[in-house]
């Protein structure tokens, strides 16, 4: 269960690490984006996240996952055939983000697993006081039956969570 942040707490809260969460979907600059001015705001520390859930989901001929950043990486010649080839397309991903946010001390950090599982894990082991990610918006149907990584991260989390609406 979420925990409610108290005023009086609030006012003590200092934000010093934000963790972005970025998928494949096109709409991850404006998650980038906004993440990166919040933090930026509030002078922390910024690390970018990028969770390989499904392997094969990145082997589509019809569409190509590693599309979230338009115009800022050639897909072509990566190796999306195998772990290690998603994980360095992946940093690669990431890296642009980071080339196009303009800092250098951003963090990037590829993970494998459950999308939410690996968010939540990596909040707690880097000790992030608040995570920024993207909220799709999906079929009800499809809701129910696989769930949102969003609802499950905010409903597992005890650290605050900025949710960006990322309807195309």
């Amino acid at each position: 269960m979420t925990k409610a942040v108290k005023t009086a707490d609030f006012k003590n809260f200092k934000m010093k690490k934000v963790l972005i969460a970025l998928d494949y979907d096109p709409t991850a600059q404006k998650v980038a984006e906004i993440g990166f001015s919040l933090a930026k705001a509030m002078k922390a520390e910024i690390i970018l996240l990028h969770v390989i859930a499904d392997p094969a989901f990145y082997s589509s001929l019809e569409y190509s996952p590693i599309t979230g950043f338009v115009g800022y990486m050639d897909i072509n010649n990566l190796q999306l055939n195998s772990v290690d080839g998603l994980k360095n397309a992946s940093l690669q991903y990431l890296e642009k983000i980071k080339q196009h946010l303009g800092l250098k001390t951003i963090q990037t950090i590829v993970k494998e697993g459950d999308s939410a599982e690996s968010i939540l894990a990596s909040a707690k082991e880097m000790h992030i006081d608040t995570i920024v990610m993207g909220s799709h918006s999906r079929r009800w149907l499809e809701k129910i039956l696989i769930g949102s990584v969003t609802q499950k991260v905010l409903h597992n989390t005890e650290v605050p969570v900025l949710i960006i609406p990322t309807k195309q």
